[in-house]
């Protein structure tokens, strides 16, 4: 995985996974792994499924990167304090996945809990088989 920062701002970490790596042969795939992780701890709350390639081809003026295939975005939240009111602006969670034609593009924004972070990368990673 890499970090590095978006528009000059914005904390990801990024993997780019070749399609020889891995078992998963679709974003979907690759959700439901993601899914699978969330629900095997009740920490963490799945929200939903968002398919952005979708949404995005359909507007008259949507605008897709030439060599997507697909892309979507997996929501869920680590949230189990509320400290502060402005923690809820880094909240909840997402995980983005782009199908190009040989690899996924699996990214996430630096959330301000360490062990999210931990968590969302060990789940990446263990994308890659073995």
């Amino acid at each position: 995985m890499i970090q590095t920062l978006l528009q000059e701002k914005y904390p990801i970490y990024t993997l780019e996974l070749d399609k020889a790596e891995t078992s998963c042969g679709s974003v979907d795939d690759i959700m439901a792994r993601f899914k699978e992780r969330i629900a095997a701890n009740p920490g963490i709350k799945f929200i939903g499924v968002f398919d952005h390639y979708a949404h995005t081809s359909s507007l008259p003026d949507g605008v897709i990167a030439p060599g997507i295939r697909d892309a979507g975005n997996i929501l869920f939240c680590f949230g189990k304090e509320i400290p502060n009111p402005g923690v809820l602006a880094v909240r909840p969670r997402s995980i983005g996945v782009v199908e190009l034609e040989n690899s996924f593009v699996i990214t996430f924004l630096e959330a301000p809990n360490p062990a999210a972070n931990e968590a969302m990368e060990t789940w990446t990673k263990e994308l890659k088989d073995k």
